[in-house]
């Protein structure tokens, strides 16, 4: 299996020759991890939605560094029928410096 992402962002000032990801290009993978991994991952996850204002993943040959904003959406899904499946999606929206209006 493979390992997760990090959620840390290299501390070292050494150039790295992994690609940073930024807006205006779209990026997507994906990993199949142990139970384990999965939760290490997302409790550093949480920490950076909780302490942060910016999520930075990286892995060996990419980094991406994300300022979001809020709400963030949680889909629950479940399928009870033949093989049981429980999907979770987090969807973090980028950071704007629109405010939202004040409904009276």
């Amino acid at each position: 299996m493979e390992d997760a992402p990090s959620t840390e962002p290299e501390t070292t000032d050494e150039k790295t020759d992994r690609a940073v990801i930024r807006a205006g290009r779209d990026f997507e993978t994906e990993y199949r991890l142990s139970a384990e991994a999965v939760g290490e991952f997302l409790i550093k996850l949480g920490t950076q939605l909780k302490d942060d204002s910016e999520l930075t993943i990286v892995d060996e040959g990419w980094e991406l560094p994300f300022a979001f904003g809020e709400p963030i959406e949680v889909e629950i899904d479940y399928e009870g029928v033949g093989e049981e499946e429980l999907e979770i999606e987090i969807e973090v929206p980028g950071a704007t410096d629109e405010r939202a209006p004040d409904v009276v």
